[in-house]
Protein backbone atom coordinates (compact mmCIF):
# COMPACT_ATOMS: atom_id res chain seq x y z
CA UNK A 1 0.00 0.00 0.00
CA UNK A 2 2.78 2.42 0.95
CA UNK A 3 4.72 1.60 -2.22
CA UNK A 4 1.64 2.21 -4.38
CA UNK A 5 0.95 5.55 -2.69
CA UNK A 6 4.59 6.57 -3.06
CA UNK A 7 4.68 5.77 -6.78
CA UNK A 8 1.40 7.62 -7.32
CA UNK A 9 2.26 10.86 -5.53
CA UNK A 10 6.04 10.75 -6.14
CA UNK A 11 6.21 9.80 -9.86
CA UNK A 12 9.96 10.34 -9.92
CA UNK A 13 10.31 7.11 -7.93
CA UNK A 14 8.33 5.21 -10.55
CA UNK A 15 10.43 6.75 -13.34
CA UNK A 16 13.64 5.74 -11.58
CA UNK A 17 12.41 2.16 -11.09
CA UNK A 18 11.32 1.82 -14.72
CA UNK A 19 14.08 3.89 -16.35
CA UNK A 20 15.44 2.52 -19.61
CA UNK A 21 19.12 2.64 -20.53
CA UNK A 22 18.21 3.85 -24.02
CA UNK A 23 16.81 7.06 -22.52
CA UNK A 24 20.08 8.12 -20.88
CA UNK A 25 21.93 9.68 -23.83
CA UNK A 26 18.86 11.57 -25.18
CA UNK A 27 18.11 12.88 -21.67
CA UNK A 28 21.70 14.06 -21.15
CA UNK A 29 21.82 15.72 -24.57
CA UNK A 30 18.44 17.42 -24.03
CA UNK A 31 19.58 18.61 -20.60
CA UNK A 32 22.67 20.31 -22.08
CA UNK A 33 20.63 22.01 -24.82
CA UNK A 34 17.99 23.07 -22.31
CA UNK A 35 20.57 24.64 -19.97
CA UNK A 36 21.68 27.04 -22.68
CA UNK A 37 18.11 28.38 -22.68
CA UNK A 38 17.43 28.19 -18.94
CA UNK A 39 20.22 30.57 -17.91
CA UNK A 40 19.43 33.63 -20.06
CA UNK A 41 15.67 33.20 -19.75
CA UNK A 42 15.87 32.78 -15.98
CA UNK A 43 17.96 35.94 -15.69
CA UNK A 44 15.62 37.82 -18.03
CA UNK A 45 12.43 36.96 -16.17
CA UNK A 46 14.04 37.84 -12.85
CA UNK A 47 14.68 41.30 -14.23
CA UNK A 48 11.07 41.54 -15.48
CA UNK A 49 9.96 40.63 -11.95
CA UNK A 50 12.18 43.42 -10.59
CA UNK A 51 14.44 40.96 -8.74
CA UNK A 52 18.21 40.32 -8.79
CA UNK A 53 19.19 38.14 -11.80
CA UNK A 54 20.45 35.25 -9.69
CA UNK A 55 16.96 34.70 -8.25
CA UNK A 56 15.84 33.67 -11.74
CA UNK A 57 18.40 30.87 -11.63
CA UNK A 58 17.39 29.84 -8.11
CA UNK A 59 13.76 29.80 -9.30
CA UNK A 60 14.87 27.44 -12.06
CA UNK A 61 17.16 25.03 -10.21
CA UNK A 62 14.98 24.13 -7.22
CA UNK A 63 11.62 23.76 -9.02
CA UNK A 64 13.24 21.59 -11.71
CA UNK A 65 14.58 19.22 -9.05
CA UNK A 66 11.31 19.19 -7.10
CA UNK A 67 9.19 18.59 -10.19
CA UNK A 68 11.47 15.78 -11.31
CA UNK A 69 10.48 14.02 -8.09
CA UNK A 70 6.81 14.98 -7.75
CA UNK A 71 5.70 15.93 -11.27
CA UNK A 72 3.52 13.51 -13.28
CA UNK A 73 4.72 14.73 -16.69
CA UNK A 74 7.99 13.28 -17.94
CA UNK A 75 8.82 16.18 -20.25
CA UNK A 76 7.41 19.34 -18.64
CA UNK A 77 9.98 22.03 -17.81
CA UNK A 78 9.29 24.37 -14.90
CA UNK A 79 10.77 27.79 -14.30
CA UNK A 80 10.21 31.55 -14.37
CA UNK A 81 7.42 32.44 -16.76
CA UNK A 82 6.56 35.47 -18.88
CA UNK A 83 2.94 35.39 -17.67
CA UNK A 84 3.93 35.44 -14.00
CA UNK A 85 6.97 37.76 -13.94
CA UNK A 86 5.03 41.04 -14.43
CA UNK A 87 2.48 39.94 -11.84
CA UNK A 88 5.26 39.30 -9.33
CA UNK A 89 6.70 42.75 -10.03
CA UNK A 90 3.29 44.40 -9.64
CA UNK A 91 2.72 42.66 -6.30
CA UNK A 92 6.16 42.63 -4.69
CA UNK A 93 7.88 45.87 -5.70
CA UNK A 94 5.36 48.27 -4.08
CA UNK A 95 5.77 46.37 -0.79
CA UNK A 96 9.57 46.24 -1.04
CA UNK A 97 9.96 50.05 -1.47
CA UNK A 98 13.34 49.78 -3.18
CA UNK A 99 14.90 47.20 -0.83
CA UNK A 100 16.26 44.30 -2.97
CA UNK A 101 16.63 41.94 -0.01
CA UNK A 102 13.04 42.55 1.05
CA UNK A 103 11.84 42.11 -2.53
CA UNK A 104 13.54 38.71 -2.70
CA UNK A 105 12.03 37.71 0.66
CA UNK A 106 8.54 38.80 -0.42
CA UNK A 107 8.87 36.96 -3.73
CA UNK A 108 9.94 33.83 -1.85
CA UNK A 109 6.98 34.17 0.53
CA UNK A 110 4.64 34.63 -2.45
CA UNK A 111 6.02 31.43 -4.01
CA UNK A 112 5.48 29.51 -0.76
CA UNK A 113 1.91 30.78 -0.44
CA UNK A 114 1.18 29.95 -4.08
CA UNK A 115 2.67 26.51 -3.50
CA UNK A 116 0.57 25.86 -0.41
CA UNK A 117 -2.61 26.85 -2.27
CA UNK A 118 -1.78 24.56 -5.19
CA UNK A 119 -0.65 21.65 -3.02
CA UNK A 120 -3.86 21.79 -0.97
CA UNK A 121 -5.87 22.14 -4.17
CA UNK A 122 -4.20 19.05 -5.57
CA UNK A 123 -4.86 16.99 -2.45
CA UNK A 124 -8.49 18.15 -2.41
CA UNK A 125 -8.74 17.52 -6.19
CA UNK A 126 -9.74 21.08 -7.04
CA UNK A 127 -8.22 21.23 -10.53
CA UNK A 128 -11.56 22.30 -11.96
CA UNK A 129 -11.20 25.82 -10.50
CA UNK A 130 -9.02 26.79 -13.46
CA UNK A 131 -12.24 26.85 -15.49
CA UNK A 132 -12.67 30.34 -14.01
CA UNK A 133 -9.97 31.42 -16.46
CA UNK A 134 -12.04 30.92 -19.59
CA UNK A 135 -10.53 31.30 -23.05
CA UNK A 136 -11.67 34.93 -23.51
CA UNK A 137 -10.06 35.92 -20.21
CA UNK A 138 -6.84 34.06 -21.02
CA UNK A 139 -6.59 35.64 -24.47
CA UNK A 140 -7.15 39.11 -23.00
CA UNK A 141 -4.77 38.94 -20.08
CA UNK A 142 -2.00 37.22 -22.08
CA UNK A 143 -2.16 39.92 -24.74
CA UNK A 144 -1.97 42.57 -22.03
CA UNK A 145 0.90 40.81 -20.26
CA UNK A 146 2.80 40.61 -23.53
CA UNK A 147 2.55 44.39 -23.88
CA UNK A 148 3.63 44.92 -20.25
CA UNK A 149 6.65 42.64 -20.63
CA UNK A 150 7.74 44.19 -23.92
CA UNK A 151 7.40 47.71 -22.48
CA UNK A 152 9.47 46.68 -19.46
CA UNK A 153 12.30 45.45 -21.73
CA UNK A 154 12.40 48.24 -24.30
CA UNK A 155 14.55 50.58 -22.15
CA UNK A 156 17.23 47.89 -21.70
CA UNK A 157 16.93 47.06 -25.40
CA UNK A 158 17.61 50.73 -26.20
CA UNK A 159 20.37 51.07 -23.61
CA UNK A 160 18.85 53.40 -21.01
CA UNK A 161 16.66 53.16 -17.92
CA UNK A 162 13.35 54.76 -16.96
CA UNK A 163 11.42 55.37 -13.75
CA UNK A 164 7.71 54.73 -14.22
CA UNK A 165 4.94 52.83 -12.44
CA UNK A 166 2.26 52.54 -15.14
CA UNK A 167 2.12 51.27 -18.74
CA UNK A 168 1.23 54.75 -20.00
CA UNK A 169 4.09 56.17 -17.97
CA UNK A 170 6.43 53.59 -19.51
CA UNK A 171 5.40 54.60 -23.02
CA UNK A 172 5.84 58.30 -22.23
CA UNK A 173 9.25 57.74 -20.62
CA UNK A 174 10.49 55.56 -23.49
CA UNK A 175 9.39 58.07 -26.14
CA UNK A 176 10.93 60.91 -24.16
CA UNK A 177 14.20 59.01 -23.80
CA UNK A 178 14.36 58.35 -27.54
CA UNK A 179 13.59 61.98 -28.41
CA UNK A 180 16.19 63.19 -25.90
CA UNK A 181 18.89 61.12 -27.60
CA UNK A 182 19.46 58.74 -24.69
CA UNK A 183 19.56 55.64 -26.92
CA UNK A 184 22.84 53.70 -26.64
CA UNK A 185 23.58 52.79 -30.25
CA UNK A 186 25.85 49.89 -29.27
CA UNK A 187 23.19 48.38 -27.00
CA UNK A 188 20.58 48.84 -29.73
CA UNK A 189 22.80 47.06 -32.26
CA UNK A 190 23.32 44.14 -29.86
CA UNK A 191 19.57 44.00 -29.23
CA UNK A 192 18.65 44.09 -32.91
CA UNK A 193 21.32 41.57 -33.78
CA UNK A 194 20.07 39.20 -31.09
CA UNK A 195 16.49 39.56 -32.35
CA UNK A 196 17.56 38.80 -35.90
CA UNK A 197 19.50 35.70 -34.84
CA UNK A 198 16.67 34.32 -32.68
CA UNK A 199 13.95 35.00 -35.25
CA UNK A 200 16.08 33.92 -38.21
CA UNK A 201 17.05 30.56 -36.71
CA UNK A 202 13.46 30.01 -35.60
CA UNK A 203 12.11 30.64 -39.11
CA UNK A 204 14.84 28.44 -40.55
CA UNK A 205 13.79 25.67 -38.14
CA UNK A 206 17.36 25.31 -36.91
CA UNK A 207 17.99 22.52 -34.43
CA UNK A 208 20.27 24.89 -32.51
CA UNK A 209 18.18 27.27 -30.34
CA UNK A 210 18.47 30.83 -31.56
CA UNK A 211 18.63 32.05 -27.97
CA UNK A 212 21.78 29.99 -27.39
CA UNK A 213 23.47 31.39 -30.50
CA UNK A 214 22.48 34.98 -29.68
CA UNK A 215 23.63 34.78 -26.06
CA UNK A 216 26.95 33.11 -26.85
CA UNK A 217 27.67 35.45 -29.78
CA UNK A 218 26.82 38.58 -27.77
CA UNK A 219 28.89 37.44 -24.77
CA UNK A 220 31.95 36.56 -26.88
CA UNK A 221 31.74 39.76 -28.91
CA UNK A 222 31.48 41.90 -25.75
CA UNK A 223 34.52 40.18 -24.24
CA UNK A 224 36.62 40.35 -27.41
CA UNK A 225 35.85 44.05 -28.00
CA UNK A 226 36.18 44.92 -24.31
CA UNK A 227 32.76 46.57 -24.18
CA UNK A 228 31.78 45.42 -20.70
CA UNK A 229 32.73 48.76 -19.15
CA UNK A 230 30.77 50.91 -21.61
CA UNK A 231 27.85 48.66 -22.50
CA UNK A 232 25.06 47.84 -20.00
CA UNK A 233 25.61 44.20 -18.99
CA UNK A 234 23.90 41.73 -16.68
CA UNK A 235 26.90 41.57 -14.36
CA UNK A 236 28.56 38.64 -12.64
CA UNK A 237 26.40 36.24 -10.66
CA UNK A 238 27.16 35.72 -6.98
CA UNK A 239 29.16 32.54 -6.54
CA UNK A 240 27.23 29.99 -4.53
CA UNK A 241 24.11 27.87 -4.26
CA UNK A 242 20.43 28.67 -3.62
CA UNK A 243 19.83 29.48 0.02
CA UNK A 244 16.98 30.69 2.26
CA UNK A 245 16.30 34.42 1.83
CA UNK A 246 13.16 35.04 3.88
CA UNK A 247 14.52 37.43 6.48
CA UNK A 248 12.54 40.42 7.74
CA UNK A 249 9.07 39.11 6.95
CA UNK A 250 6.11 39.76 9.23
CA UNK A 251 2.54 38.42 9.38
CA UNK A 252 1.28 41.59 7.71
CA UNK A 253 3.17 40.51 4.60
CA UNK A 254 1.22 37.26 4.51
CA UNK A 255 -2.04 39.20 4.64
CA UNK A 256 -0.90 41.57 1.90
CA UNK A 257 0.05 38.68 -0.40
CA UNK A 258 -3.01 36.47 0.24
CA UNK A 259 -5.17 37.63 -2.66
CA UNK A 260 -2.28 37.95 -5.14
CA UNK A 261 -1.13 34.43 -4.19
CA UNK A 262 -4.56 33.08 -5.07
CA UNK A 263 -4.49 34.81 -8.45
CA UNK A 264 -0.94 33.69 -9.24
CA UNK A 265 -1.80 30.12 -8.23
CA UNK A 266 -4.80 30.10 -10.55
CA UNK A 267 -2.80 31.42 -13.48
CA UNK A 268 0.22 29.19 -12.85
CA UNK A 269 -1.87 26.04 -12.75
CA UNK A 270 -4.05 27.05 -15.70
CA UNK A 271 -0.98 27.50 -17.90
CA UNK A 272 0.65 24.35 -16.59
CA UNK A 273 -2.46 22.19 -16.93
CA UNK A 274 -2.99 23.15 -20.58
CA UNK A 275 0.67 22.57 -21.45
CA UNK A 276 0.86 19.30 -19.52
CA UNK A 277 -2.26 17.87 -21.18
CA UNK A 278 -1.04 18.93 -24.61
CA UNK A 279 2.34 17.23 -24.35
CA UNK A 280 0.89 14.17 -22.61
CA UNK A 281 -1.54 13.68 -25.50
CA UNK A 282 1.28 14.00 -28.03
CA UNK A 283 3.28 11.34 -26.19
CA UNK A 284 0.33 9.00 -25.62
CA UNK A 285 0.44 9.52 -21.84
CA UNK A 286 -2.12 10.46 -19.21
CA UNK A 287 -1.61 13.18 -16.61
CA UNK A 288 -3.81 13.56 -13.54
CA UNK A 289 -4.76 17.24 -13.15
CA UNK A 290 -4.92 17.17 -9.36
CA UNK A 291 -1.55 15.45 -9.16
CA UNK A 292 -0.15 18.08 -11.50
CA UNK A 293 -1.56 20.78 -9.25
CA UNK A 294 0.07 19.28 -6.17
CA UNK A 295 3.41 18.91 -7.97
CA UNK A 296 3.43 22.55 -9.08
CA UNK A 297 2.60 23.47 -5.50
CA UNK A 298 5.48 21.50 -4.00
CA UNK A 299 7.87 22.94 -6.61
CA UNK A 300 6.85 26.49 -5.74
CA UNK A 301 7.22 25.86 -2.02
CA UNK A 302 10.71 24.44 -2.54
CA UNK A 303 11.72 27.34 -4.78
CA UNK A 304 10.34 29.94 -2.40
CA UNK A 305 12.21 28.47 0.55
CA UNK A 306 15.52 28.76 -1.31
CA UNK A 307 15.58 32.23 -2.81
CA UNK A 308 13.23 31.79 -5.78
CA UNK A 309 9.87 33.19 -6.83
CA UNK A 310 6.62 31.74 -8.25
CA UNK A 311 7.02 29.55 -11.33
CA UNK A 312 4.93 27.51 -13.73
CA UNK A 313 5.49 25.28 -16.73
CA UNK A 314 7.27 26.94 -19.63
CA UNK A 315 5.67 26.95 -23.07
CA UNK A 316 9.02 27.89 -24.65
CA UNK A 317 11.50 25.65 -22.81
CA UNK A 318 9.33 22.52 -22.74
CA UNK A 319 9.21 22.24 -26.58
CA UNK A 320 12.99 22.76 -26.68
CA UNK A 321 13.49 19.85 -24.28
CA UNK A 322 11.11 17.64 -26.25
CA UNK A 323 12.65 18.47 -29.63
CA UNK A 324 16.12 17.83 -28.20
CA UNK A 325 15.03 14.25 -27.42
CA UNK A 326 14.01 14.39 -23.74
CA UNK A 327 12.61 11.09 -22.48
CA UNK A 328 12.17 11.71 -18.75
CA UNK A 329 12.54 14.07 -15.82
CA UNK A 330 16.29 13.43 -15.90
CA UNK A 331 16.49 16.22 -18.51
CA UNK A 332 15.38 18.77 -15.92
CA UNK A 333 17.77 17.37 -13.35
CA UNK A 334 20.66 17.70 -15.79
CA UNK A 335 19.64 21.29 -16.53
CA UNK A 336 19.50 22.14 -12.82
CA UNK A 337 22.88 20.56 -12.12
CA UNK A 338 24.54 22.38 -15.02
CA UNK A 339 23.17 25.72 -13.81
CA UNK A 340 24.69 24.99 -10.40
CA UNK A 341 28.01 24.19 -12.09
CA UNK A 342 27.80 27.49 -13.95
CA UNK A 343 27.11 29.44 -10.76
CA UNK A 344 29.95 27.74 -8.89
CA UNK A 345 32.62 27.65 -11.58
CA UNK A 346 31.87 30.43 -14.04
CA UNK A 347 29.51 33.06 -12.57
CA UNK A 348 31.61 35.86 -14.02
CA UNK A 349 30.58 34.96 -17.59
CA UNK A 350 27.44 37.06 -17.31
CA UNK A 351 29.67 40.09 -16.74
CA UNK A 352 30.03 40.04 -20.54
CA UNK A 353 26.37 39.38 -21.34
CA UNK A 354 24.68 42.56 -22.67
CA UNK A 355 21.42 43.54 -21.04
CA UNK A 356 20.11 44.33 -24.53
CA UNK A 357 20.52 40.68 -25.51
CA UNK A 358 18.58 39.51 -22.46
CA UNK A 359 15.92 42.08 -23.34
CA UNK A 360 15.73 40.64 -26.86
CA UNK A 361 15.31 37.13 -25.45
CA UNK A 362 12.44 38.26 -23.20
CA UNK A 363 10.78 40.33 -25.95
CA UNK A 364 10.72 37.33 -28.28
CA UNK A 365 9.26 35.15 -25.52
CA UNK A 366 6.63 37.79 -24.68
CA UNK A 367 5.69 38.19 -28.32
CA UNK A 368 4.78 34.52 -28.28
CA UNK A 369 2.03 35.35 -25.77
CA UNK A 370 0.23 37.59 -28.23
CA UNK A 371 -2.87 35.93 -29.68
CA UNK A 372 -4.37 38.47 -32.06
CA UNK A 373 -5.93 35.72 -34.17
CA UNK A 374 -7.62 34.34 -31.09
CA UNK A 375 -9.19 37.71 -30.29
CA UNK A 376 -10.34 38.22 -33.90
CA UNK A 377 -11.89 34.73 -33.82
CA UNK A 378 -13.77 35.67 -30.63
CA UNK A 379 -15.10 38.81 -32.33
CA UNK A 380 -16.38 36.72 -35.21
CA UNK A 381 -17.84 33.92 -33.11
CA UNK A 382 -19.22 35.54 -29.97
CA UNK A 383 -19.43 39.26 -29.26
CA UNK A 384 -19.94 38.73 -25.51
CA UNK A 385 -16.78 36.60 -25.25
CA UNK A 386 -14.89 39.21 -27.28
CA UNK A 387 -16.09 41.90 -24.87
CA UNK A 388 -14.91 39.81 -21.89
CA UNK A 389 -11.52 39.38 -23.54
CA UNK A 390 -11.26 43.11 -24.18
CA UNK A 391 -12.31 43.82 -20.57
CA UNK A 392 -9.56 41.50 -19.33
CA UNK A 393 -7.04 43.17 -21.64
CA UNK A 394 -7.94 46.71 -20.58
CA UNK A 395 -8.33 45.73 -16.94
CA UNK A 396 -4.78 44.36 -16.75
CA UNK A 397 -3.36 47.45 -18.46
CA UNK A 398 -5.40 50.04 -16.56
CA UNK A 399 -6.04 48.77 -13.03
CA UNK A 400 -3.28 46.17 -12.63
CA UNK A 401 -2.60 42.54 -13.40
CA UNK A 402 -4.30 40.82 -10.47
CA UNK A 403 -7.13 43.35 -10.27
CA UNK A 404 -7.72 43.19 -14.03
CA UNK A 405 -7.98 39.41 -14.02
CA UNK A 406 -10.31 39.58 -11.03
CA UNK A 407 -12.57 42.03 -12.86
CA UNK A 408 -12.61 39.79 -15.93
CA UNK A 409 -13.51 36.72 -13.86
CA UNK A 410 -16.39 38.59 -12.22
CA UNK A 411 -17.61 39.72 -15.64
CA UNK A 412 -17.33 36.17 -16.93
CA UNK A 413 -19.41 34.83 -14.06
CA UNK A 414 -21.89 37.65 -14.67
CA UNK A 415 -22.17 36.65 -18.32
CA UNK A 416 -22.83 33.05 -17.29
CA UNK A 417 -25.60 34.14 -14.93
CA UNK A 418 -27.02 36.33 -17.68
CA UNK A 419 -27.11 33.39 -20.10
CA UNK A 420 -28.88 31.22 -17.52
CA UNK A 421 -31.13 34.08 -16.42
CA UNK A 422 -32.53 34.70 -19.88
CA UNK A 423 -31.98 31.44 -21.75
CA UNK A 424 -33.32 30.54 -25.16
CA UNK A 425 -36.93 29.41 -24.98
CA UNK A 426 -39.28 28.27 -27.69
CA UNK A 427 -42.77 27.09 -28.53
CA UNK A 428 -42.67 23.86 -30.53
CA UNK A 429 -45.10 22.84 -33.24
CA UNK A 430 -45.66 20.50 -36.17
CA UNK A 431 -44.29 20.89 -39.69
CA UNK A 432 -46.16 18.80 -42.23
CA UNK A 433 -43.96 16.16 -43.83
CA UNK A 434 -41.20 16.58 -41.22
CA UNK A 435 -40.75 14.32 -38.22
CA UNK A 436 -40.70 15.71 -34.72
CA UNK A 437 -41.72 19.01 -33.12
CA UNK A 438 -39.88 22.15 -34.06
CA UNK A 439 -39.21 25.72 -32.94
CA UNK A 440 -42.03 27.79 -34.43
CA UNK A 441 -39.99 31.01 -34.30
CA UNK A 442 -37.45 29.42 -36.65
CA UNK A 443 -40.05 27.66 -38.79
CA UNK A 444 -42.89 30.07 -39.64
CA UNK A 445 -44.47 27.34 -41.75
CA UNK A 446 -45.06 25.26 -38.63
CA UNK A 447 -48.36 25.09 -36.79
CA UNK A 448 -49.51 24.62 -33.20
CA UNK A 449 -51.37 21.40 -32.43
CA UNK A 450 -55.03 22.08 -31.64
CA UNK A 451 -55.61 22.40 -27.89
CA UNK A 452 -51.92 21.87 -27.08
CA UNK A 453 -49.03 24.21 -26.30
CA UNK A 454 -45.54 22.63 -26.36
CA UNK A 455 -42.85 24.66 -24.57
CA UNK A 456 -39.06 24.26 -24.37
CA UNK A 457 -36.84 26.12 -21.86
CA UNK A 458 -33.10 25.68 -22.49
CA UNK A 459 -31.62 26.07 -18.99
CA UNK A 460 -31.81 24.80 -15.42
CA UNK A 461 -34.67 26.34 -13.48
CA UNK A 462 -33.36 28.40 -10.57
CA UNK A 463 -34.12 31.51 -8.56
CA UNK A 464 -33.04 33.94 -11.30
CA UNK A 465 -35.10 32.54 -14.16
CA UNK A 466 -38.09 30.82 -12.54
CA UNK A 467 -40.22 33.93 -12.96
CA UNK A 468 -39.19 34.28 -16.62
CA UNK A 469 -40.22 30.67 -17.24
CA UNK A 470 -43.59 31.20 -15.54
CA UNK A 471 -44.31 34.42 -17.46
CA UNK A 472 -43.28 32.87 -20.79
CA UNK A 473 -45.61 29.88 -20.45
CA UNK A 474 -48.52 32.06 -19.31
CA UNK A 475 -47.97 34.38 -22.27
CA UNK A 476 -48.00 31.49 -24.76
CA UNK A 477 -51.15 30.01 -23.22
CA UNK A 478 -52.94 33.34 -23.28
CA UNK A 479 -51.92 33.94 -26.89
CA UNK A 480 -53.05 30.44 -27.92
CA UNK A 481 -56.65 31.08 -26.91
CA UNK A 482 -59.33 29.42 -24.80
CA UNK A 483 -59.22 26.02 -26.53
CA UNK A 484 -55.93 25.00 -24.90
CA UNK A 485 -56.33 21.98 -22.63
CA UNK A 486 -52.74 20.69 -22.37
CA UNK A 487 -49.32 22.32 -21.89
CA UNK A 488 -46.40 20.00 -22.59
CA UNK A 489 -43.02 21.03 -21.20
CA UNK A 490 -40.22 19.53 -23.31
CA UNK A 491 -38.04 19.28 -20.22
CA UNK A 492 -34.94 17.50 -21.50
CA UNK A 493 -32.78 20.69 -21.43
CA UNK A 494 -33.76 21.38 -17.79
CA UNK A 495 -30.95 19.84 -15.75
CA UNK A 496 -31.86 21.17 -12.30
CA UNK A 497 -34.57 22.96 -10.35
CA UNK A 498 -34.18 24.80 -7.05
CA UNK A 499 -36.72 25.64 -4.35
CA UNK A 500 -37.43 29.14 -5.67
CA UNK A 501 -38.13 27.83 -9.16
CA UNK A 502 -40.37 25.12 -7.67
CA UNK A 503 -42.54 27.84 -6.15
CA UNK A 504 -42.87 29.44 -9.57
CA UNK A 505 -43.70 26.05 -11.08
CA UNK A 506 -46.44 25.48 -8.53
CA UNK A 507 -47.91 28.94 -9.19
CA UNK A 508 -47.87 28.17 -12.92
CA UNK A 509 -49.59 24.85 -12.33
CA UNK A 510 -52.25 26.59 -10.23
CA UNK A 511 -52.78 29.14 -13.00
CA UNK A 512 -53.14 26.43 -15.66
CA UNK A 513 -55.45 24.30 -13.47
CA UNK A 514 -57.74 27.29 -12.91
CA UNK A 515 -58.18 27.40 -16.68
CA UNK A 516 -58.78 23.67 -17.01
CA UNK A 517 -55.31 23.05 -18.47
CA UNK A 518 -53.07 20.11 -17.54
CA UNK A 519 -49.29 20.56 -17.35
CA UNK A 520 -47.34 17.52 -18.63
CA UNK A 521 -43.57 17.03 -18.27
CA UNK A 522 -41.97 15.25 -21.22
CA UNK A 523 -38.44 13.83 -21.32
CA UNK A 524 -37.61 15.13 -17.84
CA UNK A 525 -34.30 13.79 -16.53
CA UNK A 526 -34.34 11.37 -13.60
CA UNK A 527 -32.32 13.61 -11.23
CA UNK A 528 -34.78 16.48 -11.79
CA UNK A 529 -37.70 14.15 -11.04
CA UNK A 530 -35.84 13.16 -7.88
CA UNK A 531 -35.69 16.84 -6.88
CA UNK A 532 -39.45 17.17 -7.29
CA UNK A 533 -39.93 14.07 -5.14
CA UNK A 534 -37.52 15.40 -2.51
CA UNK A 535 -39.51 18.64 -2.43
CA UNK A 536 -42.60 16.56 -1.49
CA UNK A 537 -44.39 17.00 -4.82
CA UNK A 538 -45.04 13.35 -5.71
CA UNK A 539 -48.73 13.83 -4.92
CA UNK A 540 -48.95 17.10 -6.84
CA UNK A 541 -47.23 15.64 -9.90
CA UNK A 542 -48.14 11.90 -10.08
CA UNK A 543 -46.63 9.54 -12.72
CA UNK A 544 -49.40 10.28 -15.24
CA UNK A 545 -48.11 13.90 -15.42
CA UNK A 546 -44.85 12.63 -16.91
CA UNK A 547 -44.18 11.30 -20.42
CA UNK A 548 -41.11 9.58 -21.77
CA UNK A 549 -41.19 11.62 -24.99
CA UNK A 550 -42.97 14.65 -26.41
CA UNK A 551 -44.65 12.33 -28.90
CA UNK A 552 -46.04 10.17 -26.10
CA UNK A 553 -47.40 13.27 -24.35
CA UNK A 554 -49.11 14.35 -27.58
CA UNK A 555 -50.61 10.87 -27.96
CA UNK A 556 -52.07 11.03 -24.45
CA UNK A 557 -53.44 14.52 -24.99
CA UNK A 558 -55.03 13.77 -28.36
CA UNK A 559 -56.01 10.15 -27.80
CA UNK A 560 -54.35 9.20 -31.08
CA UNK A 561 -51.00 7.80 -32.19
CA UNK A 562 -50.01 11.14 -33.68
CA UNK A 563 -46.69 11.18 -31.81
CA UNK A 564 -45.70 7.68 -32.85
CA UNK A 565 -46.72 8.25 -36.45
CA UNK A 566 -44.88 11.55 -36.78
CA UNK A 567 -41.87 10.68 -34.67
CA UNK A 568 -41.00 11.54 -31.11
CA UNK A 569 -37.94 13.65 -31.79
CA UNK A 570 -38.08 17.38 -31.18
CA UNK A 571 -35.88 20.02 -32.65
CA UNK A 572 -33.02 21.05 -30.36
CA UNK A 573 -31.50 23.74 -32.51
CA UNK A 574 -31.35 27.21 -30.88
Amino acid sequence: MTATWLRRWVPGVDTALTYRRAWLLPDLRAGVVLTALLIPVGIGYAEVAGLPPETGLYATIIPLLAYALFGPSRVLVLGPDSALAPIIAAVVLPLAVGDDARAVALAGLLAIMVGVILALGGVLRLGFVTDLLSKPIRVGYLNALAILVILSQLPAFLGFSIDSATPLGDVTAIVTGVLDGRVDVTALLFGLGSLLIIVGLSWGKSRIPGVLVAVVAATVLTAVLGLQDTLPVVGAMPQGLPAPALGGLVWADVAALALPALGVALIAFADTAVLSRTFAARRGENVDGSQEMAAIGVSNIAGGLLGGFPVSASSSRTPVAESAGSRSQLTGIVGAVLIVVFMVLAPALTDFLPSATIAAVVIIAAAGLVDLRGFIALVRMNKVDAALSLASFLGVLVVGVIEGIGVAIVLSLGAFVSYAWRPYRAELGRIRGLRGYHDLSRHPEGERLPGIVIVRFDAPLFFANGGIFDDYVRRLVTRAGSDVRTVILAAEPITDIDTTAVEELLELDDFLTSRGITLIFAEMKGPVKDHLRDYGLSGRFPPERFAVTVGEAVDEATGTLRGDLEGTEWDDEP
